[in-house]
Protein backbone atom coordinates (compact mmCIF):
# COMPACT_ATOMS: atom_id res chain seq x y z
CA UNK A 1 0.00 0.00 0.00
CA UNK A 2 1.59 3.44 -0.41
CA UNK A 3 1.83 5.76 1.87
CA UNK A 4 -1.15 8.26 2.94
CA UNK A 5 -0.12 11.38 2.30
CA UNK A 6 -3.57 13.94 3.50
CA UNK A 7 -1.93 17.58 1.70
CA UNK A 8 1.00 18.40 -0.77
CA UNK A 9 3.94 19.75 0.78
CA UNK A 10 4.97 23.15 -0.31
CA UNK A 11 6.27 22.78 -4.10
CA UNK A 12 9.89 24.48 -5.21
CA UNK A 13 11.72 24.81 -8.62
CA UNK A 14 14.96 23.90 -9.11
CA UNK A 15 16.55 25.05 -12.52
CA UNK A 16 19.87 23.60 -13.49
CA UNK A 17 22.66 25.70 -15.30
CA UNK A 18 25.14 23.16 -16.44
CA UNK A 19 28.35 24.76 -18.14
CA UNK A 20 31.29 25.93 -15.75
CA UNK A 21 34.26 28.27 -17.12
CA UNK A 22 36.02 25.25 -15.56
CA UNK A 23 35.07 22.25 -13.73
CA UNK A 24 36.64 22.70 -10.32
CA UNK A 25 38.92 20.05 -8.84
CA UNK A 26 36.48 19.60 -6.03
CA UNK A 27 33.27 19.40 -7.45
CA UNK A 28 30.90 16.54 -7.62
CA UNK A 29 28.13 18.22 -9.49
CA UNK A 30 26.61 18.14 -12.48
CA UNK A 31 28.62 20.32 -14.58
CA UNK A 32 30.46 20.72 -17.78
CA UNK A 33 33.32 23.14 -19.09
CA UNK A 34 32.06 25.91 -21.32
CA UNK A 35 31.61 25.29 -24.87
CA UNK A 36 32.84 27.55 -27.60
CA UNK A 37 29.76 29.58 -27.73
CA UNK A 38 26.90 29.14 -25.14
CA UNK A 39 23.64 27.93 -26.42
CA UNK A 40 21.66 30.45 -24.33
CA UNK A 41 18.27 30.10 -26.47
CA UNK A 42 18.53 26.35 -27.03
CA UNK A 43 19.22 25.88 -23.49
CA UNK A 44 15.99 27.77 -22.80
CA UNK A 45 13.94 26.41 -25.09
CA UNK A 46 14.97 22.81 -23.71
CA UNK A 47 14.13 24.25 -20.08
CA UNK A 48 10.90 25.54 -20.91
CA UNK A 49 9.60 21.90 -22.74
CA UNK A 50 10.87 20.29 -19.88
CA UNK A 51 8.44 22.02 -17.73
CA UNK A 52 5.73 21.79 -20.03
CA UNK A 53 5.88 18.13 -19.76
CA UNK A 54 6.08 18.37 -15.97
CA UNK A 55 3.20 20.60 -15.82
CA UNK A 56 0.54 17.19 -15.15
CA UNK A 57 2.63 16.42 -12.07
CA UNK A 58 1.56 19.81 -10.45
CA UNK A 59 -2.35 20.17 -10.61
CA UNK A 60 -1.83 23.88 -10.65
CA UNK A 61 0.11 23.89 -7.56
CA UNK A 62 2.44 26.91 -7.17
CA UNK A 63 6.03 27.05 -6.20
CA UNK A 64 7.29 28.87 -3.33
CA UNK A 65 10.77 29.35 -4.22
CA UNK A 66 12.54 29.31 -7.78
CA UNK A 67 16.61 28.32 -7.32
CA UNK A 68 19.04 28.86 -10.80
CA UNK A 69 22.05 26.96 -10.06
CA UNK A 70 24.98 24.95 -11.50
CA UNK A 71 27.14 24.69 -12.91
CA UNK A 72 27.47 28.73 -13.66
CA UNK A 73 23.72 30.28 -13.76
CA UNK A 74 25.78 33.30 -13.88
CA UNK A 75 27.38 32.66 -17.19
CA UNK A 76 23.59 33.11 -19.06
CA UNK A 77 23.04 37.00 -20.07
CA UNK A 78 20.66 39.02 -17.47
CA UNK A 79 18.35 39.50 -20.73
CA UNK A 80 18.32 35.61 -21.13
CA UNK A 81 17.80 34.72 -17.30
CA UNK A 82 14.83 37.81 -17.60
CA UNK A 83 13.16 35.83 -21.20
CA UNK A 84 13.41 32.54 -18.99
CA UNK A 85 11.78 33.56 -15.63
CA UNK A 86 8.75 35.28 -17.62
CA UNK A 87 8.41 32.08 -19.55
CA UNK A 88 7.96 30.05 -16.52
CA UNK A 89 5.63 31.90 -15.05
CA UNK A 90 3.43 32.40 -17.21
CA UNK A 91 3.22 28.50 -17.77
CA UNK A 92 3.78 27.83 -13.81
CA UNK A 93 3.17 31.36 -11.78
CA UNK A 94 4.82 31.03 -8.33
CA UNK A 95 3.51 32.25 -4.88
CA UNK A 96 3.41 35.89 -4.55
CA UNK A 97 6.72 37.01 -2.55
CA UNK A 98 8.20 33.96 -3.62
CA UNK A 99 12.27 33.42 -2.92
CA UNK A 100 14.10 33.62 -6.16
CA UNK A 101 17.63 32.81 -5.63
CA UNK A 102 20.38 32.57 -8.78
CA UNK A 103 24.50 31.20 -7.85
CA UNK A 104 27.04 33.19 -9.67
CA UNK A 105 30.44 33.47 -9.72
CA UNK A 106 32.16 36.22 -9.15
CA UNK A 107 34.47 36.03 -12.36
CA UNK A 108 31.92 35.48 -14.40
CA UNK A 109 29.49 39.06 -13.11
CA UNK A 110 30.09 42.32 -14.39
CA UNK A 111 29.08 45.30 -12.48
CA UNK A 112 26.32 45.97 -14.38
CA UNK A 113 25.03 42.33 -14.16
CA UNK A 114 24.40 42.77 -10.67
CA UNK A 115 21.36 45.39 -10.90
CA UNK A 116 20.76 43.90 -14.12
CA UNK A 117 19.81 40.17 -12.50
CA UNK A 118 17.62 42.25 -9.43
CA UNK A 119 15.66 44.09 -12.31
CA UNK A 120 14.74 41.18 -14.39
CA UNK A 121 13.27 38.71 -11.22
CA UNK A 122 16.31 37.53 -9.72
CA UNK A 123 15.90 38.36 -5.45
CA UNK A 124 18.33 36.92 -3.67
CA UNK A 125 21.86 36.10 -4.22
CA UNK A 126 24.91 33.67 -3.79
CA UNK A 127 28.08 33.85 -4.79
CA UNK A 128 30.61 31.38 -4.45
CA UNK A 129 33.62 33.13 -3.41
CA UNK A 130 35.24 29.94 -1.19
CA UNK A 131 37.88 31.69 -0.07
CA UNK A 132 38.80 35.12 -0.27
CA UNK A 133 42.59 34.00 0.12
CA UNK A 134 44.58 33.84 -3.01
CA UNK A 135 46.53 31.28 -2.19
CA UNK A 136 43.79 28.90 -1.57
CA UNK A 137 41.87 30.42 -4.35
CA UNK A 138 44.67 29.18 -6.91
CA UNK A 139 44.39 25.61 -4.90
CA UNK A 140 40.57 25.82 -5.52
CA UNK A 141 41.56 26.60 -8.80
CA UNK A 142 38.53 29.02 -8.93
CA UNK A 143 39.16 31.59 -11.75
CA UNK A 144 38.76 34.72 -9.67
CA UNK A 145 40.48 36.55 -7.48
CA UNK A 146 40.72 37.67 -3.48
CA UNK A 147 39.58 41.04 -5.05
CA UNK A 148 36.92 40.13 -7.53
CA UNK A 149 35.60 38.20 -4.53
CA UNK A 150 35.69 41.46 -2.51
CA UNK A 151 33.92 43.87 -5.65
CA UNK A 152 31.36 41.28 -6.17
CA UNK A 153 29.94 40.99 -2.64
CA UNK A 154 30.13 44.45 -2.24
CA UNK A 155 27.78 44.78 -5.59
CA UNK A 156 25.39 42.48 -4.28
CA UNK A 157 24.47 43.80 -0.90
CA UNK A 158 23.99 47.24 -2.54
CA UNK A 159 21.94 45.53 -5.01
CA UNK A 160 20.32 42.91 -3.44
CA UNK A 161 18.53 42.87 0.44
CA UNK A 162 19.34 39.11 0.90
CA UNK A 163 22.50 37.49 -0.32
CA UNK A 164 24.96 34.80 0.56
CA UNK A 165 28.45 34.14 0.48
CA UNK A 166 29.54 30.51 0.56
CA UNK A 167 32.91 30.07 2.23
CA UNK A 168 35.31 26.95 2.51
CA UNK A 169 37.10 25.91 5.28
CA UNK A 170 39.85 22.83 5.94
CA UNK A 171 41.46 23.77 2.51
CA UNK A 172 45.22 22.91 1.88
CA UNK A 173 47.84 24.47 4.30
CA UNK A 174 44.47 26.38 5.87
CA UNK A 175 45.01 27.28 9.67
CA UNK A 176 42.18 27.99 12.37
CA UNK A 177 43.36 31.74 12.02
CA UNK A 178 43.26 32.11 7.74
CA UNK A 179 39.77 30.16 8.10
CA UNK A 180 38.73 32.54 10.59
CA UNK A 181 40.28 35.62 8.27
CA UNK A 182 37.54 34.40 5.23
CA UNK A 183 35.11 34.59 7.51
CA UNK A 184 35.82 38.05 9.19
CA UNK A 185 36.56 39.47 5.57
CA UNK A 186 32.37 37.64 4.57
CA UNK A 187 31.01 39.82 7.49
CA UNK A 188 32.51 42.50 6.21
CA UNK A 189 30.07 43.09 3.04
CA UNK A 190 27.26 42.67 5.83
CA UNK A 191 25.72 39.17 3.98
CA UNK A 192 22.16 37.99 5.17
CA UNK A 193 23.41 34.66 5.04
CA UNK A 194 26.58 32.45 5.50
CA UNK A 195 27.36 28.98 3.70
CA UNK A 196 30.20 27.44 5.24
CA UNK A 197 31.47 23.89 3.89
CA UNK A 198 34.57 22.32 4.80
CA UNK A 199 36.83 21.02 1.87
CA UNK A 200 35.45 17.03 1.34
CA UNK A 201 37.45 14.72 -1.02
CA UNK A 202 34.50 13.04 -2.80
CA UNK A 203 35.81 9.89 -5.46
CA UNK A 204 34.64 11.30 -8.28
CA UNK A 205 36.01 14.44 -8.70
CA UNK A 206 40.57 15.26 -9.19
CA UNK A 207 40.66 15.98 -5.67
CA UNK A 208 39.50 12.23 -4.86
CA UNK A 209 41.57 10.46 -7.18
CA UNK A 210 44.50 12.74 -6.18
CA UNK A 211 44.56 14.69 -2.82
CA UNK A 212 46.18 17.84 -2.27
CA UNK A 213 49.25 17.88 -0.11
CA UNK A 214 49.12 19.56 3.18
CA UNK A 215 45.21 18.85 4.22
CA UNK A 216 44.48 19.74 7.72
CA UNK A 217 44.29 16.65 10.20
CA UNK A 218 40.44 16.10 11.29
CA UNK A 219 41.37 17.76 14.64
CA UNK A 220 42.11 20.97 13.03
CA UNK A 221 39.20 20.78 11.08
CA UNK A 222 36.58 20.43 13.76
CA UNK A 223 38.26 23.13 15.57
CA UNK A 224 37.58 25.06 12.38
CA UNK A 225 33.98 24.34 12.42
CA UNK A 226 33.70 25.30 16.29
CA UNK A 227 35.56 28.28 15.93
CA UNK A 228 33.69 29.74 12.86
CA UNK A 229 30.42 28.57 14.89
CA UNK A 230 31.49 30.74 17.67
CA UNK A 231 32.10 33.66 15.49
CA UNK A 232 29.14 33.77 13.19
CA UNK A 233 27.16 33.32 16.83
CA UNK A 234 28.53 36.18 18.70
CA UNK A 235 27.67 38.04 14.99
CA UNK A 236 24.08 37.30 14.83
CA UNK A 237 23.68 34.64 13.10
CA UNK A 238 21.69 31.53 13.29
CA UNK A 239 23.68 28.43 12.73
CA UNK A 240 19.76 26.56 11.33
CA UNK A 241 21.58 23.85 9.03
CA UNK A 242 24.97 21.90 9.13
CA UNK A 243 26.28 24.68 7.01
CA UNK A 244 24.05 27.10 6.54
CA UNK A 245 23.99 30.44 8.78
CA UNK A 246 21.08 33.46 8.77
CA UNK A 247 20.29 36.47 9.96
CA UNK A 248 16.99 36.15 11.85
CA UNK A 249 14.31 35.10 9.12
CA UNK A 250 16.86 35.15 6.61
CA UNK A 251 17.08 31.73 6.06
CA UNK A 252 17.41 30.09 2.63
CA UNK A 253 13.61 29.40 1.50
CA UNK A 254 14.42 26.97 -1.14
CA UNK A 255 17.04 25.02 1.21
CA UNK A 256 14.52 24.92 3.87
CA UNK A 257 11.61 22.90 1.70
CA UNK A 258 14.34 19.81 1.31
CA UNK A 259 15.63 19.91 4.15
CA UNK A 260 11.75 19.94 5.50
CA UNK A 261 10.91 17.00 3.06
CA UNK A 262 9.10 19.23 1.01
CA UNK A 263 7.97 18.92 -2.96
CA UNK A 264 10.72 20.17 -5.50
CA UNK A 265 10.84 19.91 -9.42
CA UNK A 266 14.08 20.03 -11.22
CA UNK A 267 14.43 20.80 -14.62
CA UNK A 268 17.81 20.84 -16.59
CA UNK A 269 20.37 18.41 -17.55
CA UNK A 270 21.42 16.29 -14.60
CA UNK A 271 18.72 17.86 -12.36
CA UNK A 272 16.67 15.89 -9.59
CA UNK A 273 12.99 15.95 -8.58
CA UNK A 274 11.20 14.64 -5.77
CA UNK A 275 7.16 15.38 -6.04
CA UNK A 276 4.33 14.07 -4.80
CA UNK A 277 1.27 12.36 -6.85
CA UNK A 278 -1.85 10.59 -5.71
CA UNK A 279 -0.90 10.15 -2.51
CA UNK A 280 2.31 8.45 -3.30
CA UNK A 281 6.64 10.16 -4.02
CA UNK A 282 7.99 9.45 -6.88
CA UNK A 283 12.09 10.66 -7.74
CA UNK A 284 12.93 11.70 -10.87
CA UNK A 285 16.56 12.72 -12.61
CA UNK A 286 17.16 14.40 -15.84
CA UNK A 287 19.76 12.94 -18.84
CA UNK A 288 23.11 14.72 -17.37
CA UNK A 289 25.17 15.20 -20.51
CA UNK A 290 24.40 18.68 -21.89
CA UNK A 291 24.17 17.55 -25.37
CA UNK A 292 21.89 14.69 -24.55
CA UNK A 293 19.35 16.93 -22.40
CA UNK A 294 19.40 19.38 -25.38
CA UNK A 295 17.84 17.04 -27.71
CA UNK A 296 15.60 15.12 -25.25
CA UNK A 297 13.75 17.84 -23.91
CA UNK A 298 12.70 19.41 -27.02
CA UNK A 299 11.10 16.27 -27.72
CA UNK A 300 9.10 15.63 -23.91
CA UNK A 301 11.69 13.12 -23.31
CA UNK A 302 13.75 15.13 -20.36
CA UNK A 303 12.97 12.60 -17.81
CA UNK A 304 16.31 9.86 -17.65
CA UNK A 305 14.70 7.87 -15.16
CA UNK A 306 11.76 8.20 -12.78
CA UNK A 307 10.85 5.44 -9.23
CA UNK A 308 8.79 5.52 -6.83
CA UNK A 309 9.65 6.04 -3.78
CA UNK A 310 9.47 2.67 -1.61
CA UNK A 311 7.63 2.83 1.93
CA UNK A 312 10.24 1.32 3.42
CA UNK A 313 12.39 3.88 2.00
CA UNK A 314 10.51 7.01 3.43
CA UNK A 315 11.68 6.92 6.80
CA UNK A 316 15.34 7.40 6.03
CA UNK A 317 15.05 9.75 3.36
CA UNK A 318 13.00 11.72 5.63
CA UNK A 319 15.13 11.80 8.36
CA UNK A 320 18.65 12.27 6.25
CA UNK A 321 17.29 15.71 5.42
CA UNK A 322 15.13 16.71 8.58
CA UNK A 323 18.21 16.31 10.89
CA UNK A 324 20.46 18.72 8.81
CA UNK A 325 18.31 21.27 10.90
CA UNK A 326 19.67 21.95 14.05
CA UNK A 327 16.43 22.80 15.66
CA UNK A 328 14.67 19.28 14.00
CA UNK A 329 11.66 18.83 13.09
CA UNK A 330 7.68 18.74 14.78
CA UNK A 331 6.60 15.55 15.63
CA UNK A 332 3.65 16.24 13.02
CA UNK A 333 5.92 16.69 10.12
CA UNK A 334 7.13 13.01 9.67
CA UNK A 335 3.13 12.13 9.24
CA UNK A 336 2.48 15.14 6.74
CA UNK A 337 5.16 14.53 4.54
CA UNK A 338 5.67 10.54 4.82
CA UNK A 339 1.85 9.29 4.77
CA UNK A 340 3.51 7.28 7.98
CA UNK A 341 2.62 7.03 11.52
CA UNK A 342 5.28 8.22 13.88
CA UNK A 343 4.63 5.16 15.48
CA UNK A 344 6.86 3.53 12.90
CA UNK A 345 10.01 5.06 13.98
CA UNK A 346 9.24 5.57 17.85
CA UNK A 347 11.43 2.50 18.97
CA UNK A 348 14.40 3.58 16.74
CA UNK A 349 14.38 7.31 17.77
CA UNK A 350 13.75 6.31 21.52
CA UNK A 351 16.70 4.56 21.12
CA UNK A 352 18.66 7.15 19.76
CA UNK A 353 17.59 9.45 22.19
CA UNK A 354 18.94 7.14 24.85
CA UNK A 355 22.22 6.91 23.18
CA UNK A 356 22.15 10.94 23.24
CA UNK A 357 21.96 11.28 19.46
CA UNK A 358 18.23 13.12 19.99
CA UNK A 359 16.07 14.94 22.28
CA UNK A 360 12.43 14.73 21.95
CA UNK A 361 9.60 15.75 23.71
CA UNK A 362 5.69 15.57 23.09
CA UNK A 363 6.22 18.35 20.22
CA UNK A 364 9.18 18.18 18.84
CA UNK A 365 12.61 15.94 17.59
CA UNK A 366 15.67 17.10 17.00
CA UNK A 367 19.44 16.31 17.19
CA UNK A 368 21.90 17.21 19.84
CA UNK A 369 25.02 18.91 19.38
CA UNK A 370 26.72 15.51 19.22
CA UNK A 371 24.02 14.12 17.10
CA UNK A 372 24.28 17.41 14.26
CA UNK A 373 28.28 16.20 14.71
CA UNK A 374 28.41 12.76 13.54
CA UNK A 375 24.85 13.14 11.63
CA UNK A 376 26.11 10.37 9.30
CA UNK A 377 26.86 8.18 12.20
CA UNK A 378 23.51 8.55 13.58
CA UNK A 379 21.88 7.36 10.40
CA UNK A 380 23.58 4.34 10.02
CA UNK A 381 23.72 3.63 13.53
CA UNK A 382 19.39 3.43 13.55
CA UNK A 383 17.65 4.19 10.55
CA UNK A 384 18.28 0.80 8.90
CA UNK A 385 16.13 -1.05 10.74
CA UNK A 386 13.16 1.21 10.17
CA UNK A 387 12.22 -0.27 7.03
CA UNK A 388 11.60 -3.36 8.77
CA UNK A 389 8.89 -2.06 10.95
CA UNK A 390 6.99 -0.37 7.71
CA UNK A 391 6.52 -3.67 5.83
Amino acid sequence: MPPNLLELPPLALYLHFPWCVRKCPYCDFNSHPMPGKMPEGAYIQALLADLESALPYLSGRKPISLFLGGGTPSLFSPAAIGRLLEAIHARLPWQEGAEITMEANPGTLAAANFAALRSVGINRLSLGIQSFNATHLKILERIHTPEEACRAAELAGRHFKRFNLDLMYGLPGQTQELALADVETALSFAPTHLSCYQLTLEPETRFGACPPQDMPEDDLSADMQEAIESRLAKAGFEHYETSAFARPGQQCQHNLNYWQFGDYLGIGAGAHSKFSLEGRIFRQVRWPQPEDYLQKAVIGQAIQEENEVEKAELPLEFMMNTLRLNQGFPRSLFAARTGLPLAVVEPALQQAVSEGWLVMNDQHIEPTRRGRRFLNHVLERWLPNVAEMTD
